[in-house]
């Protein structure tokens, strides 16, 4: 079932007992934040404010926050079967026989039905706000004590690179500094800073629109790590099924979704930048503030009774770390493509996504471990992880206990690790410098004598199959 909108995922998140309603108000600043960390931490259902203080709009957060409703936000079982569907588009080989003609076809027509389509009409368009109470109608978050301000924690940040006229759809926090104006805090690295520097370049005005809400596949979309120019909303709906329908802004020249709770839209001039935050970040610490384009609001559109979608970050796990758990997944194929070796890979919830990497290889040669760290290094966003450990294809990566065992004793120190300096996430405070620092590569496979080892490798410890086998046959016999 396609979920159009965000009042059909609410819809079906209640009546799947993922739901909770709070009737009483609530405030915006900090009450919110920290009724939902407590739910994210103890693993409590998605949460909506029906009346929230100083606001005619109810609230919805921690929709994301579980496995199960991360699946069911993406229609899927499981992550891996996204990603497999994914991996067998992108390695189609050309058709030989008639069958794998008709295959083909099949395939290509389902890309062509889930494509994005233009409407002339369309529910986040139903009322058009131009003046009076904008910003300060919605029900903006105060995460934490020592915040900057109020933040937009959930958009949906639609920009256009002015060269080629292809939009992008990217999710960067928005500091709330008045009515009309917010931060723009997209990093160096992502699309929508791409596109900034080239308006700069240009002199010209930069038109932005931000979505909040509609389908949730629309939302995750916005924060996976797609191609440069790969289009999100052709993603979104491949994701859900069917088409995102799009319709052009009323005040900038851009495309949005349709089905969207709300549209915020308005424009950045080349150079018109302040200083944005400090924000409680989904490491667990505070980001410093710094310098970020300011974003001018030219108007607000809403459906009829729209609901504002949230979030909130910090200390792990939190609704975030979810959404990231689906990205390692879905993209697991794309690494296996480039680095063929690759078996697996296990991004630990305290990590916060770049800080650290556990990957398993079908080890054939030696230097193999290190080839594969240098190789991650060199891969779009894997270039800012602090931590890459390689492991031998025989273990799980997900039992820790065995991660750390193997860590701990599969690793000679002065052969086996080693430190390079690169770039980093721009949320890394241990770094010396904004966005670059040093950066550790730990080869925990076994070793041979190619690779500096002296002497055998000790064999692991392992019960015979046959012993295994009468034991599991007698163990009520024991008495368990």
């Amino acid at each position: 079932m396609a979920y159009k909108n965000l009042q059909k995922f609410i819809q079906d998140l209640e009546k799947n007992g993922e739901l909770k309603r709070i009737k009483v108000q609530v405030d915006p600043y900090l009450e919110i934040t920290e009724i939902a960390d407590r739910m994210s931490k103890t693993g409590g259902p998605a949460l909506l404010f029906e009346h929230v203080k100083g606001s005619n709009y109810p609230v919805l957060i921690n929709a994301f926050g579980s496995y199960k409703r991360m699946q069911m936000a993406l229609h899927c079982n499981s992550f891996d079967d996204i990603g497999h569907k994914i991996f067998n588009l992108i390695t189609m080989q050309p058709p030989k026989t008639i069958a794998e003609k008709i295959k083909a076809l099949l395939t290509l027509k389902d890309i062509a039905n889930v494509m994005p389509k233009e409407v002339s009409k369309a529910p986040c368009q139903k009322h058009i706000i131009t003046d009076g109470a904008l910003l300060d109608a919605l029900p903006i978050l105060t995460c934490w004590p020592k915040d900057g301000g109020p933040f937009i924690t959930l958009p949906i940040v639609i920009t256009k690179d002015p060269e080629t006229g292809i939009q992008n759809a990217g999710m960067y926090r928005m500091h709330k500094f008045s009515n009309t104006t917010t931060g723009m805090h997209w990093q160096y690295n992502k699309d929508g800073a791409r596109h900034y520097r080239k308006y700069c370049q240009l002199q010209q005005r930069m038109p932005v629109a931000i979505a909040l809400g509609g389908s949730p596949a629309i939302t995750y979309a916005a924060t996976a790590p797609l191609p440069p120019d790969i289009d999100e909303m052709l993603f979104a709906g491949f994701l859900e099924g069917e088409p995102v329908e799009l319709v052009k802004a009323k005040t900038v020249d851009l495309l949005v979704p349709a089905q969207a709770e709300f549209i915020i839209e308005g424009y950045i001039d080349p150079g018109d930048e302040t200083i944005e935050g400090p924000f409680g970040d989904h490491t667990g610490f505070y980001s410093a503030a710094d310098r970020y384009p300011v974003f001018h609001v030219t108007c607000i559109t809403t459906q009829d009774n729209p609901v504002y979608p949230a979030t909130v970050v910090g200390k792990p796990p939190m609704e975030d770390c979810y959404m990231a758990k689906a990205t390692e997944r879905i993209f697991l194929p794309f690494l296996k493509m480039l680095i063929p070796e690759i078996v697996d890979i296990e991004l630990p919830l305290e990590g916060v996504f770049h800080n650290c990497a556990l990957v398993s290889i079908k080890k054939e040669y030696p230097g193999q471990a290190k080839k594969v760290i240098n190789a991650l290094w060199g891969l779009g966003q894997m270039a800012s992880t602090k931590y890459i450990a390689v492991f031998d294809d025989d273990i799980n990566l997900r039992d820790y206990s065995t991660v750390v065992w193997k860590l701990l004793n599969n690793v000679d120190p002065r052969r086996d690790v080693m430190i390079v300096e690169g770039p980093l996430d721009a949320l890394d405070h241990s770094a010396p410098y904004q966005n670059f620092g040093g950066k550790m590569g730990i080869d925990a496979t076994r070793k041979t004598k190619e690779e500096g080892m002296g002497r055998d490798w000790p064999e692991e410890i392992k019960m015979s199959d046959d012993i295994i086998e009468l034991v599991n046959k007698r163990w009520k016999e024991y008495g368990f």
